[in-house]
């Protein structure tokens, strides 16, 4: 495993690393201060928030986390790190998707490059795109890997198209344990698959939460990423306890019960089936 952050580098190691998603999109000050320091509260290991040269500045005054930004643009990543920014991402496209928007597998190959020969010995993340076939996404993400690109992040279906994803089971998801692994089981199916062919570490983003996070350990992921979970909360205090309640479901799942992924494996077979044109 090679990470330049030593700060990172043994939760990485260990394989429990909770980053906390305030948004790509999110420029709200207010709102961003609360989860961050949530997040420090619970003792979250890093932070990914808008590219943003003030926020940056403005964050690393206040909260000693290690702060990661996300962007598509690699002069906004690096005026990040000029900032203070600890670690970068290509990623976190789901604000894109609503506007039609698809970057291809040059696209982002060539902004991993741009960002590496701006950036230097920093570390940077880059998103896996879920609407790439499983062999696009071995592929990617074996080519980032040579470029030296620190970490890979998956990811799933959008919340935002939660609503369009139940029609797909004739609404007849009831429980939160259903709805949750029919809507992670696609980021955490990525993420079985590529840990198979790469050895830098994976980050399992989007629909992820408490109910769900222990699964990614057994399929192969270096963490999780939580954003809309802890957003939805309304003050520090619930945001922090939410945070604590992920960790204490990875932690004490992966300890005591080892097997827990059978139910999974049936989920994700299951979703296979449903989208096999993404898979094929």
């Amino acid at each position: 495993m090679n990470l330049f952050n030593r700060q990172l580098y043994l939760p990485f190691y260990s394989k429990k690393i909770i980053k906390v998603i305030i948004g790509l999109d999110n420029s709200n000050i207010h709102q961003i201060l609360k989860i961050a320091k949530a997040a420090e509260l619970s003792d979250a290991n890093y932070i990914d928030i808008i590219a943003n040269p003030y926020i940056v500045k403005l964050l690393k005054s206040i909260v000693n986390l290690p702060i990661c930004v996300s962007s598509i643009n690699p002069i906004s990543l690096y005026n990040c790190v000029l900032s203070g920014a600890d670690l970068v991402e290509i990623g976190n496209f789901d604000m894109f998707y609503k506007d039609n928007i698809y970057l291809t597998y040059i696209d982002i190959i060539n902004l991993a490059k741009e960002t590496r020969s701006l950036v230097g010995n920093i570390d940077i993340c880059v998103t896996i795109p879920h609407y790439l076939s499983l062999n696009e996404q071995i592929q990617i993400a074996k080519e980032l890997e040579s470029l030296g690109i620190n970490i890979l992040q998956t990811e799933g279906i959008s919340l935002n198209n939660y609503t369009d994803y139940k029609l797909l089971f004739d609404n007849k998801l009831s429980d939160k344990i259903s709805i949750s692994t029919d809507l992670s089981a696609l980021t955490l199916s990525s993420t079985y698959i590529l840990s198979k062919f790469v050895d830098i570490p994976i980050i399992t983003s989007s629909a992820m939460n408490c109910l769900t996070c222990p699964i990614a350990n057994f399929y192969g992921s270096s963490g999780v990423g939580i954003g809309k979970a802890i957003s939805q909360e309304k003050n520090i205090y619930n945001m922090s306890y939410y945070i604590n309640e992920v960790r204490n479901s990875i932690y004490y799942t992966s300890n005591f019960y080892p097997d827990n992924n059978f139910i999974m494996n049936l989920r994700i077979n299951n979703y296979k089936d449903n989208f096999k044109n993404l898979i094929d």
